[in-house]
């Protein structure tokens, strides 16, 4: 039974105060020119549902399409890599939710159905781009 659970895709979450509305740092989602500030190299987005998520980094290229766009509260996407037999392209899903605090926003990352093995470089990962994040997005 042990052996089941570590077979069974882990929830990672992050959370991220930011100096800003959740309407400025929505954008930060949705928009490649502002995505790439913080996230990535590359990126193609079409912000609706069924539309495309695409995002380079220097050696990993991330796939998956939107699954909902909230403004300015929500976004969900698939997640994953082509060609990778652990996390292929929309094989895992993250929703990020921004949360008015006063004059600032609560970002809270979950990145669902990630595989056991790829929860520490996706936690060290998010944790640095939520950092990044923060710093491009603060008023």
């Amino acid at each position: 039974m042990a052996a089941d659970r570590m077979n069974q895709p882990e929830i990672l979450t992050a959370t991220i105060r930011i100096a800003a509305a959740p309407a400025e740092v929505f954008q930060y989602l949705v928009e490649p020119s502002l995505l790439v500030q913080w996230m990535g190299t590359w990126a193609d987005l079409k912000a609706q549902p069924g539309g495309v998520f695409a995002v380079d980094f220097d050696k990993a290229h991330v796939r998956g399409k939107y699954v909902s766009v909230e403004p300015p509260d929500r976004v969900v996407s698939t997640w994953g890599v082509p060609g990778d037999a652990t996390l292929p392209a929309g094989s895992s899903t993250v929703e990020i939710l921004l949360r008015a605090d006063g004059d600032e926003t609560v970002v809270e990352l979950i990145h669902h159905d990630l595989p056991p093995e790829r929860l520490p470089d996706h936690k060290a990962g998010w944790a640095s781009l939520l950092e990044a994040l923060r710093l491009t997005a603060d008023s």
